[in-house]
């Protein structure tokens, strides 16, 4: 079976699995892989790091977690498709800007593959609008010219390309307008059966308006990240936001679950 290579459990590789020694700084820092063009870390697959003072601070709160869940055994720890937390609150947009995410496609950088990026991600945000209060509304007066991160006019962009790194990867609600993009590689485009494109952005876009990897729970039994989320329904294996090679059931397309829209709703109600 073809690597689900978007999905790089990064933590998890690096031995920080519960009961471990935890990591030192550089052991730690030295999972993340740095995006040449933005300047930003990705970890875990595909979650943004922006800076060395942002790497630091989840360095502090992956001790916390780690040592946390040597001392109680997860014992305290909630079930459910879970939201991201920033300063201790749910990672969520206002209502008046989740009813509005716009965003625009750089046209330039797909070329050929305009269209069929386009498509995709039209099924991509309609799978997450048919369940939640949000809409996402592309604003294509901007896909030719000026659809980048200093684009204030949209919330966030989304353009291609060249890594190995991961198929796809976004951001979360708290990030700031430099750090709100959706990056597809080039190799999103070829055969990567059982999943497709569409489905791919429906996992990225999950992380847009909050979302964290499923697998970060102790029911996965690896791929641990932090204990920074919340709870919403209980743990689903068969989640959008559950890598497969993480003890994930879903083998086919990376689709919604019931579970994602009970959360998903609760959320955004």
């Amino acid at each position: 079976m073809k690597r689900f290579v978007f999905a790089i459990s990064l933590l998890a590789m690096g031995g920080c699995m519960v009961g471990s020694d935890a990591l030192s700084y550089k052991e730690f820092k030295a999972q993340a892989t740095l995006e040449p063009d933005t300047g930003i870390y990705i970890m875990n697959g595909d979650e943004i790091v922006v800076d060395e003072a942002a790497m630091f601070d989840i360095y502090q709160r992956y001790l916390e977690s780690t040592y946390d869940a040597m001392d109680d055994g997860y014992s305290t720890v909630e079930q459910g498709l879970i939201v991201n937390l920033a300063g201790g609150r749910d990672d969520r947009w206002p209502q008046a800007t989740a009813s509005n995410l716009t965003f625009c496609i750089d046209a330039g950088s797909f070329g050929s593959r305009y269209t069929s990026v386009v498509n995709a991600i039209t099924s991509a945000t309609g799978a997450w609008e048919g369940t939640a209060n949000v809409n996402f509304a592309h604003s294509s007066q901007y896909d030719s010219s000026g659809c980048n991160n200093r684009n204030n006019n949209v919330i966030f962009n989304v353009r291609q390309v060249q890594t190995s790194q991961y198929l796809a990867r976004a951001f979360f609600p708290s990030s700031s307008r430099r750090s709100r993009e959706i990056l597809v590689s080039a190799s999103s485009f070829g055969n990567i059966s059982p999943w497709t494109l569409a489905g791919v952005l429906r996992h990225e876009l999950g992380h847009t308006i909050g979302f964290r990897h499923e697998h970060t729970r102790p029911e996965s039994g690896t791929c641990f990240e932090d204990n920074q989320w919340r709870a919403l329904t209980a743990y689903d294996s068969a989640s959008v936001m559950h890598y497969p090679q993480c003890n994930g059931t879903n083998k086919g397309d990376l689709v919604l679950t019931n579970l994602d829209k009970t959360g998903a709703h609760s959320l955004y109600p």
